[in-house]
């Protein structure tokens, strides 16, 4: 995966590496010979509103999920500083963008209902069996008159 590469991020997803805007930053943390020197600290912005690579569905989908995660200009910003490359940093942030879309994107299977077992449904007689006669313990004892 090189950095001028299109962001491969599912069979029918490519983002042009046009569309990812990259910064570099110096680093927080404790310091070192570098601290002062490098700025290794990669920050990815993309926007899923203006994107060329999105169909109208995936877009809507994208926004819907990704909401809270996007500024207020509809950018989505991801950080890296993991690494003391700056190379690994906009790799590492690359991967990043992938996993978070691919998870936005993901599409759950709807659940198809089944009955309940019968092992299951004489286990929950007998937990609401055992609840009663707990129940009807914790009465008076009966009187013998």
């Amino acid at each position: 995966m090189s950095l001028d590469d299109d962001l491969r991020v599912r069979h029918d997803l490519i983002i042009p590496a046009a569309e990812l805007s990259w910064t570099a930053s110096r680093s927080g943390g404790p310091g070192g010979q570098g601290v002062n020197k490098l700025s290794t600290r990669v920050s990815l912005r993309w926007n899923p509103v203006r994107s060329s690579a999105l169909s109208d569905e995936l877009r809507l989908r994208l926004l819907e999920r990704l909401a809270s995660r996007l500024t207020r200009g509809g950018d989505l910003l991801l950080h890296s500083d993991e690494h003391r490359s700056q190379l690994e940093n906009r790799l590492e942030v690359r991967r990043r963008l992938v996993a978070v879309l691919r998870e936005a994107l993901h599409v759950e299977r709807p659940r198809r209902a089944t009955r309940p077992t019968q092992g299951s449904r004489r286990r929950r007689v007998e937990g609401k069996t055992r609840r009663g006669k707990t129940k009807r313990l914790r009465g008076r004892p009966p009187t013998d008159d």
